[in-house]
Order: structure tokens, then sequence, then C-alpha cells
């Protein structure tokens, strides 16, 4: 297990980009499956009831916030870099970890590091993105509430190389050889994360494959659910129209506006199956030729 600290930076968007793989957006939501472990103090910020899944902007809006709300802070040297970014890589090998394997090592790293302290927790903000195969990334914003700068220990990188051998004893983890990056480890490590990437393109291709045929299925005219209930509630608002009482005619009116909605939904849902992407058809292979046979009573010379 490799544990790399990258240069400190003004803004969280490109150490989020980078931990992600991909760039930060405001549609894509972060599950605790990625945001695997983060500052206890984010707990007194949201109610029991309120949406937990982020988008990976609204992670990154909340980093940011101490740098707005303390815009003077600035470390002993007078660095306003705040944004502190580390990586944790495991060796090719190593067995694939579990969520709460994950977070157990984002929290051990975080105390290492100075950004969480046992029981305190009104520290700097910091959470800990596992979005690619083998890796981890811990970002934290070294300000402070109370609008001090978090001092890291001068021996910092010696202090994270000790506790990851630790951690690799205790979870049964490869160590790294030699003291630095292999570059044919750090190799596999980017053939790995190809392979992954790849899979999950074809995956994805995949998925909206059968989501349009799905949404087709709905929205179909003939067999389709919506086109079932559709027929219904035209049927009870033919009905209704015959009936003598005054509530009929204007009961059957309502249904036949709720029968026309049903299919508008139905447009609408074939529209968006239609704006899906396709799978890619596969190419058809060559066809083989043979040659001629011989023609009847034709004899092959020596």
């Amino acid at each position: 297990m490799i544990i790399r600290i990258h240069r400190r930076d003004i803004s969280p968007n490109e150490p989020l980009t980078e931990a992600l793989g991909r760039p930060v957006s405001d549609h894509e939501g972060l599950t605790e499956h990625t945001v695997v472990a983060h500052w206890p103090g984010l707990d007194y910020y949201t109610l029991d009831d309120e949406q937990k899944t982020w988008t990976s902007a609204e992670w990154a809006e909340h980093l940011d916030d101490p740098n707005w709300q303390h815009p003077f802070a600035a470390s002993e040297q007078g660095d306003r870099r705040a944004i502190w970014h580390a990586d944790v890589r495991l060796h090719p090998d190593d067995r694939e970890l579990t969520g709460p394997e994950w977070a157990e090592i984002a929290h051990r790293i975080a105390r290492i590091a100075g950004i969480q302290r046992p029981g305190d927790d009104h520290g700097c903000r910091w959470i800990a993105v596992q979005a690619q195969p083998g890796r981890l990334d811990l970002l934290a914003n070294l300000i402070r509430p109370d609008d001090t700068w978090t001092t890291q220990h001068h021996r910092l990188p010696a202090l994270l190389a000790a506790e990851s051998r630790r951690i690799e004893a205790e979870l049964d983890l490869r160590s790294p050889q030699g003291g630095g990056p292999d570059p044919e480890q750090c190799a596999r490590f980017a053939q790995r994360s190809a392979s992954s990437a790849k899979g999950a393109s074809s995956g994805a291709a995949d998925a909206t494959t059968q989501l349009a045929g799905l949404l087709r299925q709905l929205a179909d005219e003939n067999t389709g659910p919506l086109a079932t209930v559709r027929g219904l509630v035209e049927h009870a608002a033919h009905r209704l129209d015959r009936l003598p009482h005054a509530y009929g005619p204007g009961a059957g009116h309502q249904l036949e506006l709720i029968a026309r909605r049903l299919h508008g939904i139905q447009q609408d849902l074939d529209a968006t199956a239609a704006a899906l992407p396709a799978a890619p058809r596969p190419t058809p292979l060559p066809t083989r030729t043979t040659a001629a046979p011989f023609p009847p009573g034709a004899r092959l010379t020596r």
C-alpha cells in the first residue's frame, strides 16, 4: 500500500476530479459506496430525514465552505491553499476491500494526518472517496471552524508510511517493494484502472439498451400497461357520459383529460427511449468464399 501526498490546492474541484477519475458534476449523486467516510461533524449539518446522497459538486462546495467563511485564514507560512489531498493505492495483487475496510483505512489515515482528532466533532472538514479500483482519496480543508489552521507534523510522510505497514499487517495486504512507487507496479495499476473503465463503459451501454427496451414496452400502444390503463379510463369516461345524472358528463370529461395525459406520458417515454444511446451492433463476420464445385462430368488431371 502506497500513500502519496499531493500539493495543496486552493479549490477542491481539481483534487476531487482526480479522485473520481471524471469531472465534478451537479447531476451525479455520490452514495456511501463512493464517499466511504467523512468528518464526524457532518452529522450536525444534516437532518435525520435529509437526503444523504450529494452530488460531487455539492461535496466540493462542502469542502470549499471554510474558505469563504474564513477568507483570511492562512498557515504559519502565510499559505492560503487549504485543500489537502492524499491518495492510497493498494498493490495490484491485493484482494478487493469492502466498504467498511476502506472506511477504517480512511479514518486511521485522517488521524495520522491530523485532520481528525478523537472526540473532536468540530474539526476540519474531510471526505474519503473510493471511486477507482484499488485506490482511496482523502480530501480535507485545513481551516477549522474556529478560524485556525490545522498544523501537520513535519514527519508526516514517515508517519503515514509506518501506519501503512500496520494496516497491511492487519488487513493482510501486500507491501510495496522498496521505499517508493515501483514503475512496473504503477503500470499494473493503470492497466487495472483501464480494464475497469472499459468494463464500466460496456456495462453502461448494456444498461441503456435494457432501459430503452423497458421504456418502449411501457409506451407500446398495443400491449403496454399504460395503453391498457388508458383504454380502461376512456371506457369509463364513455360510460359516465351516457349517465343521466348531472355529475356523469363532468366526471367523464375529467377522465378524458386523464386519458390524454396518459397518452402524453406514452409519447414522452417513447421519445426518451429513442434518445438513449443504442448498443453498437456487432460487426457481421465476412462471408467465407468457397471454391466453385466441379461441373458434372469433369475429370481431374494429374
